[in-house]
């Protein structure tokens, strides 16, 4: 009877130590959940870096638009400066 009693007790308490000691399962659901805010933060990252990347080129378009305007501009006061001097050119030689 008392081998009966001390193998049920043994039996008894590696049933609670298994049931107590194993804490794996925990651990791996915590690392998952880790994994997958790491996943969802790298995400983020790469639609905000995408994000900042179209924002660069649409800056880098604008400013190439107005550099082209700004060109433009400069080309047509270049061809007006004939025109104006020969003018200028015909007024200085009435005034005499």
């Amino acid at each position: 009877m008392k081998k009966l009693i001390a193998l049920s007790t043994l039996l008894a308490l590696g049933a609670l130590g298994m049931a107590c000691g194993d804490a794996g399962t925990a651990n791996n659901s915590a690392a998952n959940a880790n994994k997958a805010i790491a996943n969802a933060m790298n995400t983020a990252n790469s639609a905000l870096a995408n994000a900042a990347n179209q924002i660069s080129n649409a800056v880098n378009a604008a400013s190439n638009a107005v550099n082209a305007a700004g060109n433009a501009v400069n080309a047509a006061s270049n061809a007006v400066k004939p025109a104006a001097n020969a003018t200028n050119a015909n007024h200085s030689n009435t005034n005499k």
